[in-house]
């Protein structure tokens, strides 16, 4: 997994904090000597001591199991290495030369260039509809979610393989109107992140429906539900 965007990935060495949030850390660390990235999860004090510890448990294992498949449906995430239960820590792959999605649009666009975009855009679509088929909810897609990593293999047709990162709030579902929740969430993050390239999620949503196979016309039609539902809040207030 990449560093922070301002991070030189040339002077990350163990022990070095890469990013704190409200529900854990990511530094880089150790496992069985071979260098990777160590996901933490905090202890939350507020939560009774027990049900704490069942929670995190429950979290790490969805985590856990969302690994497993992203690989069965053929999408790539960073190689886990192992779970430590009582440690509260998610051991996994470390990807120092990959960069996030977000800093290639933002670089794209200053170098006014929407071909590149529209080509990570069908690359994300396919990535999501692959997930969506195989009824996993990513739950936070963000193109800082998306790793670019360049090391590729030979006759590859882009210069990067696509990986998806960050199941903190990944789950298992059949439901359709989870997938078009999450694919709103992607469109609210396109239009955040990237308001310059307002046809970025069109091009996402014309290669997920190539990808997916999985009831795409009622996920779809889902999806224009809740974007219904938010733009009517939005008025509202």
């Amino acid at each position: 997994m990449a560093a922070d965007d301002n991070t030189d990935s040339d002077s990350v060495t163990p022990g070095t904090l890469l990013k704190q949030g409200a529900e854990g850390k990511l530094y880089i660390g150790k496992y069985n000597g071979a260098r990777c990235l160590v996901k933490e999860r905090f202890s939350k004090k507020y939560r009774h001591p027990d049900l704490d510890v069942q929670l995190t448990r429950q979290r790490i294992k969805a985590e856990q199991k969302a690994f497993e498949r992203c690989k069965a449906a053929g999408v790539d995430t960073p190689k886990l290495m192992g779970v430590d239960l009582t440690g509260r820590k998610i051991y996994m792959e470390y990807l120092e030369k990959a960069k996030t999605a977000k800093q290639l649009v933002d670089e794209a666009v200053l170098e006014g260039d929407n071909t590149k975009i529209e080509q990570l855009a069908k690359e994300m679509g396919r990535a999501v509809g692959l997930l969506h088929g195989h009824n996993i909810i990513h739950g936070d897609l963000t193109t800082s979610n998306m790793l670019l990593d360049p090391e590729v293999k030979e006759g590859s047709a882009l210069p990067y393989r696509l990986v998806m990162i960050d199941f903190g709030l990944s789950y298992h579902s059949l439901n359709v109107e989870d997938m078009g929740v999450d694919l709103y969430v992607l469109e609210r993050a396109l239009l955040s992140a990237h308001s310059e390239v307002p046809e970025f999620f069109s091009w996402v949503l014309e290669s997920y429906k190539e990808h997916s196979k999985f009831k795409v016309p009622e996920t779809i039609a889902k999806y224009e539900e809740v974007r219904a539902r938010g733009r009517k809040r939005t008025m509202i207030g």
